[in-house]
C-alpha cells in the first residue's frame, strides 16, 4: 500500500498530519531546504520533531531540497550532521554536491531526488537510481501512463504529488523569482511572481495553473507501481494539512472525501487534473480570488476538529501476569518490548481480579497514540490488584515504549572532507554560440551549438561543422519511447551533445557520445562541476543564477563556462499559457506575455511539446570584466541573422550595447 506523504511545515502542521493518518511527513530545518520562509524546524527542533513522528509510527523525510554554494559547504555538511543525529528516514535532495556530501558522510541514510532535478523520463530516473538514491519524486507534469511507464523501468521507488499548488514552470528550472526580485526558488526563497497578472491579449494570470488534485486517481497510481503519495503544502495552514490528509486516507480506501471543504480550505479557483489526464487546456489556469478566502473561514473550526485529539493508531499487545509473588505487564510493540514490575497483588477472597477486569483497566490509553490489540492475563486466584496500580503499570510501560520508539536511530557519520581539484584557466575563453535556427549560425566561433530538432530538419550541419558542433538534447523529453531521440542521434551521426537535464547526461552515456553540462544542471557549486565530471562530462555550463565573485572561486578540474549573451530562459513549461481554448490554431511558435508594467516576456514553444518564457531583455556583458573561464557561451533565440552579427563583434571587441539590456544576476547579490 503506497504511503501517504503529508506536508509539515511547522509542529502544528506536523501534529495535523499525524493525527489525521499520515504515513510519512516530509519538513525542513533551519536551512537548506526550498521553503525557507516556512516555520520548520530549526534550533534543535528537528530531533524532537523525528522523535514525535516515531512514536506515532510515522515516518520523516527532511529536504535538504535547494541548491548551495561553495561557501555553504560547511553549513551543509552541519546539516548532514543534524539530519543523521534526528533520526530521519530519509533526505530529500536536489544539488549534486548536497548528494556527494550525504553519500560520503551518510551513507546508510536513504536519499530521495526532489522533484526539483526535474525528473520526468525514464533515463533520467535511471540516473537518479544510479546516483545513489532510493527513491524519486516525479516531476508533476506527468501523465498517468508516463508515471507508470517510469515507475517500470526506473528501478528504484517513485513519489508522486497527488494534491496541492502547482507551478507554472517546472520545478528546478525557474529563474524568475530571482531575475524580477532577486530571491531564488532553487535557493527556498521563490516570491512567486508567477501569480501576478501575467497577460496574454485579454487572458489574464496566464502564468497561474490552479491547484492539482489527484485523488480520485489514487488507486490507478497504486495499480502503475507508485510508492508514495505526497501532498504539497508546507507552507499552508494546520486545517489544510488535516483535510488534505484525511480526503487522502479516504480515497485510497476507495471511500467518498469531502472535496467541497478541501477546495474551500484552499484552492485558486478550484482544482485542475489536467496533467495527470494529459487534458492540458485553458482550463488548467486559475488564480486565488477573494470567494477563495472566505470560502477558507468558513471551514477552518470543522478541520480543526479533525487534528483535535491524539489519534490511537499503534497497536500494542499487552501480557499480564499476577502471583503472589509478583505482578507483571509486558507491552509489546512490533520489534519494541517493555516489562515493568509492581509489589503483588494482595490476597482476597472478596474482590479478586479477573483477567476481564485487568483489560478494562490497562486498555484505557485514551490521551495516548496507543490501543490495545491483544491481551493476555494470567491472575493467580484470590488476588487483588489495586486499579491505581493497574494505571501505575499501563503508564510506565506505554511511556518506556514511547521512550525506546522516540530515540533516534544512530547513523554513523563519516567524516570524510570533499576533494576538490583546483582549477587552472586557459588564457583566454572560446566563444561558444547557441543558435535556434540554422539561419542564424555564425560560423566565426569555437563552437556552435543547435537544437536537436533544427539538427534534424538540416542533417547537412553535422557534416560541415564537424567537431565543432555540439547538438543540444530537448531540455525536456516527455515522449513515451526515448528510443526515437536514440534513432535521431544514430542515424545523423551526432557525437557531441549539450545536456541540460539528467536524463540526457544518461542518454549521452549509454551511446557514448560527448557530453557536456547546460546552465539547466544548475551548477552553483565546486562539488556539482566534480560530481558533473565523474558523471563523464567534458564541460559544463554554471548556473547564471551565481555572482561572478562566487565563478571565481569555482574549484575542480572540468572546463567550465558561462551563458555571456541571451534572452534567458526563465521558465518551461509543459502547459502553454498563450494556447487557446481551440487550441494551438495559426500560433507560428512565438508568442508575448505582458506583466503589469506592459513588459513583454516572449514564449517560444518547442515543437508543441513544452515552451520556454524568455527574459524581456537580453543579457549583454561584453564590457565586463569576467572570472577565468573556458568559453562564453552566446545564446541567441529570436536574433535576426544581423542582430547576430553585431553581438558576436560586441563580444569579440569586448564592447558594450546601446540596446536594451540586463547584467543579469552575475553582478548581484541574492537570496
Amino acid at each position: 500500500m503506497p504511503e501517504i506523504l503529508a506536508p509539515a511545515g511547522g509542529m502544528e502542521q506536523l501534529v495535523a498530519a499525524v493525527r489525521c493518518g499520515a504515513d510519512a511527513v516530509y519538513l525542513g530545518a533551519g536551512g537548506f531546504n526550498a521553503r525557507r520562509n516556512a516555520e520548520n524546524f530549526g534550533d534543535g527542533a528537528l530531533a524532537g520533531a523525528v522523535s514525535y513522528a516515531h512514536i506515532r509510527g510515522v515516518k520523516v523525510h527532511v529536504a535538504v531540497n535547494t541548491l548551495v554554494t561553495d561557501s555553504e559547504l560547511g553549513q551543509l555538511e552541519d546539516a548532514v550532521r543534524e539530519t543523521a543525529a534526528s533520526g530521519a528516514d530519509a533526505v530529500i535532495i536536489q544539488d549534486l554536491a548536497v548528494n556527494a556530501r550525504f553519500r560520503d558522510m551518510c551513507p546508510d541514510l536513504p536519499r530521495h531526488a526532489s522533484t526539483q532535478m526535474t525528473v520526468h523520463n525514464p533515463d533520467g530516473a535511471k540516473l537518479a537510481a544510479d546516483l545513489g538514491f532510493s527513491r524519486v519524486v516525479l516531476a508533476r507534469e506527468l501523465t498517468l501512463d508516463e508515471i507508470e511507464r517510469i515507475t517500470a523501468l526506473c528501478g528504484i521507488e517513485t513519489e508522486v504529488f497527488i494534491h496541492g499548488a502547482l507551478c507554472m514552470c517546472m520545478s528546478g528550472q525557474c529563474y524568475l523569482s530571482s531575475m524580477l526580485g532577486g530571491r531564488s526558488g532553487n535557493r527556498g526563497w521563490c516570491a512567486q511572481p508567477c501569480r501576478l497578472d501575467f497577460r496574454n491579449a485579454e487572458r489574464g494570470h496566464a502564468l497561474s495553473l490552479k491547484d492539482m488534485s489527484h485523488l480520485k486517481y489514487l488507486k490507478s497510481l497504486s495499480d502503475a507501481g507508485v510508492s508514495s503519495f505526497k501532498i504539497e503544502g508546507r507552507m499552508k495552514r494546520p486545517e489544510y494539512v488535516a483535510a488534505a490528509v484525511t480526503a487522502a486516507r479516504a480515497a485510497l480506501r476507495g471511500e467518498a472525501y469531502d472535496e467541497e471543504s478541501l477546495r474551500a480550505v484552499f484552492s485558486r479557483s478550484g482544482f485542475t487534473d489536467g496533467y495527470i489526464t494529459g487534458r492540458r487546456d485553458a482550463s488548467m489556469f486559475g488564480y486565488r480570488e477573494k470567494e477563495d478566502v472566505t470560502a477558507a473561514r468558513a471551514v477552518l473550526g470543522s478541520l480543526a476538529g479533525l487534528y483535535r485529539n491524539e489519534r490511537q493508531s499503534v497497536p500494542v499487545d499487552m501480557e499480564l501476569a499476577a502471583t503472589p509473588l509478583s505482578t507483571t505487564l509486558q507491552v509489546r510493540y512490533e520489534n519494541v518490548s517493555t516489562t515493568v514490575q509492581i509489589p503483588p497483588g494482595e490476597p482476597s477472597r472478596t474482590l479478586q481480579t479477573t483477567p476481564e477486569t485487568a483489560r478494562k483497566c490497562l486498555s484505557k490509553t485514551g490521551g495516548t497514540p496507543y490501543f490495545v490489540k491483544n491481551f493476555t492475563a494470567s491472575i493467580d486466584q484470590n488476588l487483588t490488584i489495586p486499579v491505581s496500580a493497574l494505571n501505575s503499570l499501563r503508564r510506565e510501560a506505554l511511556d518506556n515504549i514511547s521512550n525506546i520508539r522516540g530515540t533516534a536511530t544512530l547513523r554513523k557519520i563519516h567524516e570524510k572532507p570533499a576533494k576538490i581539484g583546483n582549477y587552472t584557466p586557459p588564457e583566454s575563453p572560446e566563444l561558444w554560440g547557441r543558435f535556434e535556427k540554422t539561419s542564424q549560425i555564425f560560423r566565426e566561433l569555437d563552437r556552435i551549438i543547435l537544437p536537436l530538432s533544427e539538427t534534424v530538419k538540416n542533417p547537412w550541419v553535422v557534416e560541415k561543422y564537424g567537431d565543432k558542433l555540439t547538438v543540444e538534447l530537448p531540455s525536456l523529453f516527455f515522449d513515451t519511447s526515448e528510443a526515437e531521440i536514440v534513432e535521431k542521434i544514430r542515424d545523423l551521426g551526432i557525437k557531441d551533445v549539450l545536456c541540460e537535464n539528467l536524463y540526457a547526461v544518461e542518454t549521452a552515456r549509454k551511446m557514448g557520445l560527448t557530453a557536456r553540462g547546460g546552465a539547466g544542471l544548475n551548477v552553483l557549486n565546486s562539488l556539482a562541476l566534480s560530481e558533473l565530471r565523474a558523471l563523464g562530462l567534458v564541460s559544463a555550463t554554471v548556473s547564471f543564477e551565481l555572482s561572478v565573485n562566487k565563478i571565481a572561486d569555482l574549484g575542480d578540474t572540468i572546463p567550465r563556462g558561462i551563458i555571456a549573451y541571451g534572452r534567458l530562459p526563465l521558465m518551461r513549461f509543459r502547459a502553454c499559457p498563450v494556447r487557446g481554448r481551440d487550441g494551438c490554431g495559426k500560433c507560428t511558435g512565438v508568442s508575448y506575455l505582458r506583466d503589469r508594467m506592459g513588459v513583454e516576456f516572449p514564449v517560444v514553444c518547442s515543437g508543441r511539446k513544452f515552451g520556454t518564457l524568455l527574459n524581456s531583455v537580453p543579457l549583454h556583458i561584453a564590457e565586463k570584466r569576467l572570472p577565468p573561464l573556458d568559453f562564453l557561451t552566446l545564446w541567441f533565440t529570436l536574433e535576426t541573422p544581423e542582430e547576430v552579427k553585431n553581438t558576436v563583434f560586441q563580444y569579440k571587441n569586448h564592447l558594450r550595447s546601446d540596446g536594451e539590456r540586463t547584467g543579469g544576476l552575475y553582478f548581484r547579490t541574492i537570496k
